[in-house]
């Protein structure tokens, strides 16, 4: 297991589970006007993991949907850290309450070492969220945010 953890970002997901992924965010935006990103790294730059998913959500320009109903799932994998931050719009809608306890879903599939898989189980349920509060509007929608992994350092 500590192997893992020695990789590059890009490395800790094969091509197959990163296509995984990938799928699991077009999935669940083809339901929602909301965009979901995933953003992976070493290192946490900040103790508190929410405050560098804020940080990493303003520099992607996260912020800059229509309807202010974008969510960044973080993770730091050395460090053993992730956080998932909503911009205003969806988080009026489920609070901070919602945000835990999907992180908390996130930390037992990844205790199992089901990393992909817990990514994309969080990336179904912010899916269903954001379809809930801001579903799909066939004649305007578009995608707002590119869909793929982003990876840091």
């Amino acid at each position: 297991m500590f192997g893992l953890f020695r990789k590059k970002p890009e490395r800790y997901f094969s091509e197959e589970e990163k296509q995984k992924i990938v799928t699991a965010i077009q999935s669940a935006e083809q339901r929602t006007s909301g965009e979901v990103r995933i953003f992976i790294e070493n290192k946490c730059a900040y103790v508190n993991p929410l405050h560098r998913a804020q940080e990493l959500f303003f520099n992607l320009e996260m912020s800059q949907t229509a309807e202010r109903n974008g969510v960044l799932v973080y993770v730091a994998m050395k460090d053993r850290q992730l956080a998932v931050f909503g911009d205003e719009g969806i988080h009026q809608k489920v609070g901070s309450a919602f945000w835990d306890a999907e992180v908390k879903k996130m930390l037992a599939e990844f205790r199992q070492q089901h990393y992909a898989e817990g990514l994309a189980a969080i990336i179904e349920d912010i899916g269903a969220a954001l379809a809930h509060h801001f579903p799909y509007d066939r004649t305007g929608d578009k995608n707002e945010l590119p869909d793929d992994i982003v990876f840091g350092k």
